[in-house]
C-alpha cells in the first residue's frame, strides 16, 4: 500500500473518532502530526465526501490564511455537511492572517464589536488597518462597527475593500447589501445579496432577502 493511500483511512478514522467524542484537541494533535496543510488542501477535492469533510474540518482547526481559497471554493461543495464545516472553519482562517500581534489586535476588535463597543472597535480597527492594510478582517470588523453606528456609506467602502482583499468573504457581501437597504437602494442591495449567495449558497436569510427584493423590483 502506498503512503498516500494509507494516509486517507487514517484521516477518516480520526474524523470518526472526533464525531464520537468531540475531542477537538485530540483531533488537532493527531492530524497535525500526520498531515501537512498542503495534503489537507488536496484532500478537499477528494471524491469521497467523508474525506472532504475530514479535510475541511482539519483545515478549519489548523489551516492558515493560505487555505482561504481552497475553503472558499468548498463553500459550494455538493455535500451539505462539507459546506457547513467550511462555513464554520473559514471564519477561523480569515482571522489567521498577519503576525501574532496583529491577530491579537483583531481579536480585541471582534470582542469590542460583540460587546457593542462600536466606537472603540472602529478606532482599534483603524489602527490595525494602518499597520496591516492587507488584513481583510480588519476592514470587515470596521465595517461592522460602522454599520452599527449608522455610517452606511463608510461601511460599504470597508466591505468593498474587504472583498477586494478576500473575494470569499460572504459576510462582507451580505453586510454591504444591508447597508444599501438602509440607504434605500434595493437594486444595489440585491446585487450584493446575490454575490453573497454565489459565495455561500447556504445563507438562508440572504436568500429570503433576494426573493423579496427581486419581487419588489420586478413589481415596480
Amino acid at each position: 500500500m502506498s503512503t498516500r493511500s494509507s494516509r486517507i483511512p487514517r484521516l477518516l478514522a480520526l474524523y470518526q473518532k472526533y464525531l464520537d467524542n468531540q475531542d477537538s484537541s485530540g483531533f488537532i494533535s493527531h492530524v497535525s502530526r500526520g498531515y501537512t496543510q498542503g495534503t489537507l488542501e488536496r484532500l478537499v477535492s477528494a471524491a469521497d465526501p467523508q474525506i472532504r469533510r475530514a479535510a475541511v474540518l482539519a483545515l478549519g482547526f489548523l489551516g492558515d490564511y493560505d487555505a482561504n481559497g481552497v475553503l472558499g471554493r468548498a463553500l459550494n461543495d455538493q455535500d451539505r455537511t462539507v459546506r457547513m464545516l467550511v462555513e464554520d472553519g473559514i471564519r477561523n482562517v480569515w482571522a489567521r492572517a498577519g503576525n501574532d500581534e496583529q491577530r491579537q489586535q483583531l481579536g480585541i476588535v471582534i470582542r469590542l464589536n460583540a460587546a457593542q463597543h462600536y466606537s472603540a472597535a472602529r478606532t482599534r480597527a483603524s489602527a490595525l488597518i494602518e499597520s496591516a492594510p492587507w488584513f481583510a478582517e480588519a476592514w470587515n470588523q470596521r465595517a461592522v462597527a460602522e454599520f452599527a453606528q449608522g455610517h452606511y456609506a463608510d461601511s460599504i467602502r470597508d466591505c468593498h475593500q474587504t472583498l477586494e482583499i478576500n473575494p470569499y468573504q460572504f459576510a462582507a457581501a451580505a453586510g454591504m447589501g444591508q447597508c444599501y437597504l438602509q440607504l434605500g437602494n434595493p437594486v444595489s442591495a440585491l446585487d450584493c445579496f446575490r454575490r453573497a449567495l454565489r459565495l455561500n449558497p447556504d445563507l438562508e436569510g440572504v436568500r429570503v432577502q433576494v426573493v423579496k427584493l427581486a419581487r419588489l423590483i420586478e413589481g415596480r
